[in-house]
């Protein structure tokens, strides 16, 4: 009788570790797949991100950006076809992209400029911007909850004269409920002295679904300061911004609240300051000084520069989460920023 009993015991305990695989499959770990015109981020078979790197875009960008669920929370125009009702102002805005709008190589003569800009505009896709171009993409590496891919871009001019190289690479945190990309980004001056202007349009910047926004009046932006809305947020420092806001699904309950954080890393040697706008836009701007605006730098006139060969190190985080930012505990999870590698 026992001995029967440990054989029932044994089938079942089997059956139930086959029934668990499937569920336990979902876990899959991090995993990027890098393709001729894009990257795509996962984890398991959820799609958090794709990067598009290829020929036709003025710079790379992400889109869509997921939230767990696959829930996006940036804007699909122009990349789509505009949602009932949402506006189509600022094409260059693409989901979630780095740039900045002013880029000055010093002793080139630039044949091409957009009026109101010194060097190279690469934020507006305005009649003579600049183009960021993908040039190298490494071998992905993967594991359970991180995985990461080194580029290479290029900085040109609208007649395709490189001025600037970059290295950027872009790491994917599965944080158990939230998903975390990093941008590691190395500027090299590799063909001459470089000027950043002092423009507001920069730098590492996100635009929000509409539903989203605090122009609709259902959205919020947050810093790390508490302080919330436009106009106690923007052109001021803070170590991150959160845009939170409804968006609607098919599924039960039909709208969810969801957000995406912009970090700024404190190891960063120009602290950003935000332009960040209720119409959608969340940008981090280390090189905005007087004539920006920006209350955070209205006694900082130097621009930041780099001579020939100089090399430009920034870190941003790009937190994807449900709920709003006291429900994501977007504050810990910045903690967790700061502590990782990558």
């Amino acid at each position: 009788m026992r001995m029967r009993l440990c054989v029932v015991v044994l089938v079942l305990g089997a059956l139930a570790l086959v029934r668990a695989a499937p569920a336990d499959e979902t876990k899959q770990g991090v995993k990027i797949e890098a393709n001729r015109d894009s990257i795509e981020f996962r984890v398991g078979k959820a799609l958090v991100g794709r990067y598009h790197i290829d020929a036709g875009v003025a710079k790379p960008y992400f889109w869509p950006l997921n939230v767990p669920g696959e829930v996006t929370v940036t804007r699909g125009w122009p990349m789509t076809e505009a949602e009932q009702g949402e506006p189509t102002d600022h094409p260059h805005q693409k989901s979630a992209w780095f740039c900045h709008g002013d880029v000055i190589p010093e002793g080139i003569e630039l044949k091409d400029r957009i009026k109101g800009v010194a060097g190279v505009d690469f934020w507006s896709e305005a009649k003579g911007h600049g183009k960021i171009v993908c040039t190298d993409v490494g071998k992905p590496t993967h594991g359970k909850d991180h995985g990461q891919v080194k580029t290479r871009n290029e900085w040109r001019t609208a007649d395709g004269q490189k001025i600037l190289d970059e290295t950027r690479t872009i790491h994917l945190h599965d944080l158990n409920g939230a998903y975390l990309l990093v941008l590691d980004i190395d500027l090299h001056a590799s063909v001459c002295p470089i000027t950043f202007g002092d423009t507001k349009e920069g730098s590492m910047g996100v635009r929000v679904r509409d539903s989203m926004t605090e122009k609709k009046g259902k959205g919020r932006l947050t810093n790390a300061e508490g302080k919330v809305g436009e106009k106690l947020i923007w052109g001021q420092k803070s170590p991150w911004v959160d845009y939170s806001g409804p968006v609607d699904v098919r599924e039960s309950p039909g709208t969810v609240e969801v957000g995406i954080t912009l970090f700024d890393d404190p190891g960063n040697p120009h602290p950003a300051c935000w332009h960040s706008r209720g119409y959608g836009l969340s940008a981090a701007n280390p090189f905005g000084r007087t004539h920006s605006g920006f209350p955070g730098t209205r006694d900082r006139k130097e621009l930041v520069k780099m001579a020939k060969g100089d090399h430009l190190k920034l870190r941003y985080g790009i937190l994807l989460h449900r709920g709003n930012a006291r429900e994501a505990k977007v504050a810990e999870m910045y903690e967790r920023f700061l502590k990782l590698k990558g």
